[in-house]
């Protein structure tokens, strides 16, 4: 009597523990949904992320396509499923990886509202596509992309496009302390046209063939650049009142658009055309810079850029530039905060 007492004691012990164990485990592996939600499985959102520095590091961490689901529920709602319809509304789970907005009966997933919205490209190959784009400093052209996912260049055209529509995450703030400030052009040159290509009185600053840019950055900082429509000083200055704090200083060459700066900012001034490329603490080499490196970009790379997506190329060469200290995973996954903006193609195609 007294060891079947034992046993049915024994017995008891093993099914706490075993519990215990299977809370713990899911208490480390699995989240629960929305908390105004009742009576929905948990998903796995919390599984450790494995750094990645190399391509082949980036398919062993997302080696299935529920990897890749899991991650960007996890970077896109973290551990609250939010409804892109209504926000307020509580969230209940469906088949096949699809959520239900109670307030407007509307189903959706992890990829609604984003870049990869009715896809039929799988989300391996995505994050394939945009580890190539962020890490390759001078970008990649959609022939190279096509070839290396095995994909046609259409669809590659299209998948780096809708990346670049995320870039501009980082082409959106403003600036402070010590900022350069510079504006060139992009556009082709006349002496490289067929003769019968060629442009009547495009030299110099003519804005005939090509699209002027104004770029800032701060010192030990981060940049911006944005096309303008001219750079005329009313034009100039409007900008740079709406990206950088009026606490800042502020240093140019001796452009007349910069004329008035001095009335809003501590203004200093380097004379290029004296050959002067530094004086004191003015000087706007780290802009220059930034300007070699997206013109190599263009001839090297794309080759052409119309006047129309250009600023979307500009986004993508600042997004590199100022993530430029960020490894290859915190550049990523600051990449897809930004996922929720879609593209189409016809707009991308449209006059």
């Amino acid at each position: 009597m007294a060891r079947l007492y034992l046993d049915r004691t024994f017995l008891k012990v093993l099914r706490n523990a075993s519990q215990i164990l299977t809370m713990r485990y899911y208490a480390t592996e699995c989240v629960t949904l929305n908390p105004y939600t009742e009576g929905m499985k948990n998903i796995g959102l919390t599984e450790k992320l494995n750094s990645f520095k190399s391509v082949r590091e980036l398919l062993k961490v997302f080696s299935t396509e529920k990897k890749c689901e899991n991650f960007l529920k996890k970077v896109r709602w973290g551990n609250e499923i939010v409804s892109p319809y209504d926000n307020t509304a509580k969230v209940y789970k469906c088949s096949r990886n699809r959520f239900r907005c109670s307030k407007t009966g509307k189903d959706f997933n992890v990829k609604t509202g984003t870049m990869f919205e009715d896809t039929k490209i799988e989300l391996r190959t995505w994050f394939l596509a945009i580890f190539i784009i962020t890490t390759h400093k001078k970008g990649i052209s959609s022939m190279q992309l096509a070839k290396d996912l095995n994909v046609t260049q259409t669809t590659a055209w299209f998948i780096l496009h809708r990346i670049r529509n995320c870039f501009k995450i980082e082409n959106n703030i403003v600036l402070d302390n010590d900022v350069e400030i510079d504006e060139t052009y992009v556009g082709g040159k006349n002496k490289n046209r067929h003769k019968n290509k060629k442009v009547k009185n495009s030299q110099g600053r003519s804005m005939k063939d090509k699209v002027a840019v104004l770029g800032m950055v701060e010192r030990n900082g981060k940049l911006i650049a944005r096309t303008v429509e001219d750079v005329q000083a009313d034009t100039l200055t409007k900008e740079i009142l709406k990206s950088v704090k009026k606490s800042a200083n502020i240093y140019t060459d001796e452009w007349l658009g910069y004329k008035d700066i001095h009335k809003f900012y501590n203004h200093e001034i380097v004379n290029h055309g004296a050959r002067e490329f530094v004086n004191g603490n003015a000087y706007t080499n780290n802009m220059e810079c930034f300007w070699g490196i997206l013109k190599r970009g263009i001839i090297g790379i794309y080759h052409f850029t119309s006047k129309k997506h250009l600023q979307k190329y500009l986004d993508e060469f600042v997004f590199r530039f100022n993530t430029r200290y960020n490894s290859a995973e915190e550049t990523f996954e600051h990449l897809l905060t930004n996922m929720t903006v879609r593209t189409r193609y016809k707009y991308l195609i449209a006059a």
